[in-house]
């Protein structure tokens, strides 16, 4: 593998993911040195976390970026299978926090493998499905197989339990399968069963259906289900335009929980403002469209499945925590991508453009190898 720095090399998706990275390094320091001190006795103690899984995503990403991205056609069985595993060993092993059971300790470091699973099954799907295109008509023959590994992975994710995680795989899933070339007819089936189980699974505990009605009006629980909505209210109106200031929030002082993962944007709109929020919203907006262009422009249909994917799944985590914030949709539990505090979804959140920019190079080579053709025609 060549590490040199390559003209090939995507440099405007790997700039704009890393400024977004650490920018969110500065924000997880800003909404968190007021509880890490309350909790910990150190004000850095989140930070420093951070930045370690930062220093840890960073040496991951020069590796993927340069690690040829058809490889893992061959890795998908064994892939799809260790996440398997580790799922396995979160409900047998592993940490629970505040009644969910989905963490894992290895040394120093607490991970949570379901975030692994997740760029896990996009290279699963990615590489089955591309490889179903004579057959993805025949439910039984074509889709059908992948989507039982699939159900086997969201039961497992259910037991933990969470299912902000388990409904962004299903989305996912979906949008795969869609861009896959699935019949109309079959998709519609899908979405319907989709659609029922989530239901389910959302009225099967009480908390979840509190959480699903409860957004549509916090102020008639103002002391609970409501709490978190009306709290995140108060720091995006109290943050106006410019915000009152990098390290000056009021909410982050224990009024809004989980002010540095889950609501961290809260906490940005509050001390930056809607000037802020933009300058994330134009850097998601780069890596989005950048990512649909990379599927778009791959020959290989497992390159333009997974490119798809990897922009799928940071474009539902993106809307299901921004709507969150804004009241616009339950809340899930899912971090902000590159910025809320979290290091196994920075990790792969980084892994994931890894792989999204080393397509982007292989596209690039290739057609400059097209057009050397051509000229020495």
């Amino acid at each position: 593998m060549n590490y040199s720095f390559s003209k090939d090399n995507d440099w405007l998706l790997i700039i704009t993911t890393f400024l977004l990275a650490v920018f969110g390094l500065i924000m997880v320091f800003s909404s968190s040195y007021v509880i890490a001190l309350y909790e910990q006795g150190d004000y850095y103690y989140f930070f420093k976390r951070q930045l370690m899984w930062f220093g840890l995503a960073t040496v991951a990403f020069a590796f993927f970026m340069h690690f040829p991205y058809l490889s893992y056609r061959k890795l998908s069985p064994y892939i799809v299978g260790f996440s398997i595993v580790l799922l396995i060993l979160v409900l047998t092993s592993g940490i629970s926090v505040n009644g969910a059971q989905r963490w894992l300790q290895v040394g120093p470091l607490r991970m949570q493998p379901s975030e692994f699973v997740k760029i896990g099954i996009i290279i699963y799907l990615a590489q089955v499905y591309s490889s179903k295109q004579a057959y993805i008509n025949q439910f039984v023959k074509g889709l059908l197989p992948p989507l039982i590994v699939v159900c086997v992975i969201l039961g497992l994710i259910m037991g933990q339990p969470d299912l902000g995680t388990a409904t962004s795989i299903l989305f996912v899933t979906g949008l795969i399968v869609f861009f896959s070339g699935a019949k109309f007819t079959h998709l519609i089936g899908l979405a319907t069963i989709g659609a029922s189980l989530f239901t389910v699974l959302a009225v099967f505990e009480p908390y979840r259906l509190k959480r699903l009605v409860g957004f549509r009006d916090p102020f008639a629980d103002p002391v609970d289900s409501g709490y978190h909505l009306i709290q995140s209210y108060v720091a995006i109106t109290h943050g106006g335009l410019s915000g009152v200031g990098l390290g000056q929030s009021v909410q982050k002082l224990g009024y809004l929980p989980e002010a540095h993962t889950d609501f961290i944007l809260a906490i940005i709109s509050e001390e930056l403002g809607l000037i802020g929020v933009v300058f994330i919203f134009i850097c998601y907006f780069i890596i989005l469209v950048k990512g649909v262009l990379i599927g778009a422009q791959c020959k290989s249909p497992f390159g333009s499945l997974l490119a798809y994917g990897i922009v799928f799944q940071i474009a539902v985590q993106i809307v299901f925590n921004v709507g969150a914030v804004a009241g616009l949709l339950p809340i899930t539990g899912i971090p902000l991508p590159f910025i809320s505090n979290g290091g196994s979804s920075l990790l792969v959140s980084l892994v994931s453009i890894a792989i999204l920019a080393n397509i982007s190079r292989h596209n690039r080579k290739v057609k400059r190898m097209k057009e050397d053709v051509e000229l020495s025609a």
